[in-house]
Parts: C-alpha cells; sequence; structure tokens
C-alpha cells in the first residue's frame, strides 16, 4: 500500500499547499491512503470545521489533531459528525471524537490511524501515551484485521518520539512525529519493519519561527516582553512529510522517503 503522511498545516500557507499540491500528489504517486495533521490549520492554533472539509477535500483520508485539537470552538461538535477526525487517545476522557479508528483504503484494505500526545515538556499532563497505543495495537494486530497501521505522535521531546517508534516496531506500519513543526533528517525502517520520523514537519512558511511571522517572536526572545500576538507567516509553504510503502500481508514497511513539495525546503533539481 502507498501512504503519504503530512505534517502540521499551518495557517493559510498551509492550507495552500495542501489544496495546491496534494491532489497531483494522490494521482502522480498513485496513493492508496493520506493521512495530514490539521491541527495548527485555522490562524495557527486549532481546526476549524471549514478547513477541515478544505483539506479532506483536497484529498486527505483522515485529519489528525494535537493538544491545539479543540481551540476551534467548532471542532466539538465538528469531530463528532465527521469520523475522518482523530483527535489524541489520551486528551481527556470526556473529549468528543475518537484517539483512533479503522478506515477503508483502496481495493477494500483496511488501515488503522491513531494520535497520541506525548508527556514530556508539554503544558497539560496527559495520561500515559504508551499503554494508550498499546491497547489499540493489541486490538488491531496487522496482517489480521488491518493491512496497516499509523501512529501519529504528538509531542514535544525527540527522545520520547523516539522511544514510541521502538516501543511500536514491528506492531505499526508507520509511527511518524508531530508537533515541533521541524522535519528531523531521520527516516528510516526500524529493525522490526516499523517506518519511523521523529518529526514529519509542517505543511507551512519555512521563513518564519515554527510557521508563525517572525517579529512577534523575535521580539519576546529578546526582550521577554510580548507585544502584539503571533500570527501565521504567509509566504510560500513548503508542504512536508512522509511517504511509506507497506506490505499488505504483514502490514511492514517496505519503503521509505521524506516528502519536499514547494516552498523554501524542496529539493533542488539538477543545474
Amino acid at each position: 500500500m502507498r501512504i503519504m503522511f503530512l505534517g502540521d498545516v499551518m495557517g493559510r500557507a498551509g492550507r495552500a499547499a495542501i489544496t495546491h499540491h496534494l491532489p497531483k500528489l494522490r494521482q502522480e504517486w498513485r496513493l492508496d491512503f493520506v493521512v495530514v495533521n490539521g491541527e495548527n490549520a485555522t490562524g495557527g492554533m486549532g481546526l476549524s470545521g471549514n478547513h477541515a472539509k478544505l483539506i479532506l477535500e483536497a484529498g486527505a483520508d483522515v485529519i489528525t489533531l494535537g493538544d491545539h485539537a479543540f481551540d476551534q470552538k467548532d471542532m466539538l461538535q465538528f469531530s463528532e459528525q465527521e469520523p475522518r477526525i482523530i483527535r489524541p487517545l489520551n486528551f481527556s476522557k470526556s473529549a468528543p471524537g475518537k484517539g483512533a479508528r479503522v478506515f477503508a483504503a483502496t481495493n477494500g484494505r483496511k488501515v488503522l490511524v491513531a494520535q497520541v500526545l506525548g508527556q514530556v515538556f508539554m503544558k497539560r499532563p496527559f495520561d500515559d501515551p504508551f499503554s494508550a497505543v498499546d491497547t489499540v495495537m493489541k486490538a488491531h494486530p496487522m496482517g489480521g484485521m488491518v493491512q496497516a497501521s499509523l501512529i501519529d505522535m504528538h509531542c514535544e521531546a525527540t527522545s520520547e518520539k523516539m522511544a514510541m517508534g521502538h516501543y511500536c516496531d514491528g506492531r505499526a506500519s508507520i509511527v511518524v512525529g508531530t508537533h515541533t513543526h521541524v522535519p528531523t533528517g531521520d527516516a528510516q525502517i526500524l529493525n522490526g519493519g516499523t517506518a519511523f520520523q521523529t518529526d514529519a514537519g509542517m505543511c507551512g512558511d519555512y521563513n518564519s519561527v515554527i510557521g508563525m511571522e517572525k517579529t512577534e517572536p523575535l521580539r519576546r526572545f529578546i526582550t521577554g516582553m510580548p507585544k502584539d500576538r503571533f500570527s501565521p507567516a504567509l509566504g510560500d509553504a513548503t508542504l512536508s512529510g512522509l511517504y511509506v510503502e507497506t506490505d499488505d500481508r504483514t502490514g511492514k514497511a517496505t519503503r521509505v522517503e521524506m516528502v519536499r513539495q514547494g516552498g523554501r525546503l524542496a529539493p533542488a533539481g539538477p543545474n
């Protein structure tokens, strides 16, 4: 199966990158299944129902959220109505929506998508992510109920993301990190057959401070004093993520590549 995961969509620039590049990528790369992390797509904080619809219409099969899952209040209701929205498993026991679901890919194949929040350096003390993921994976073994599975590990610490990759190795097709908005260069297939990247990066303008227009973050770092609200940078965005091919029989990854389309981080062509 050909699966693509795209990192945190950041504001208007990120949405534009998704709507411009994703339809072509689905066709040209003959993608069977696409997951997009959309938790910063609306003003850099959360995801509105209207912007979720835009990302789904552009070609996403599933949208994952994160610690800003419900910053946009209409997502409280929209996530209950739209099964293609996945919020973190361990966000809150009273949170609406689901943290894991099985979805249909091409040719009737089944894909499990789950998201979990880490604990290290996060602003809130979320429940244990490892036990939450373990319960889901035990209920959906690869090669049985599902042909592939993807875990979105949304957290700050690279060590915690890497630990989750090794914890799921051989039990999930893909473990990919989100949240820090900066892509890491460690895309690999772990010993047990799980494709892993510590952070997929963002779909946003990299001429920025993690997707935000530079002036206010710089002021706060230099002076320690806030003046204005953060606002997403609006320049040409890079679409960042991970491409994985999996074996339908075992669910294990057979190929993994980092994705860069458009913007400042796109690979340079030959001279």
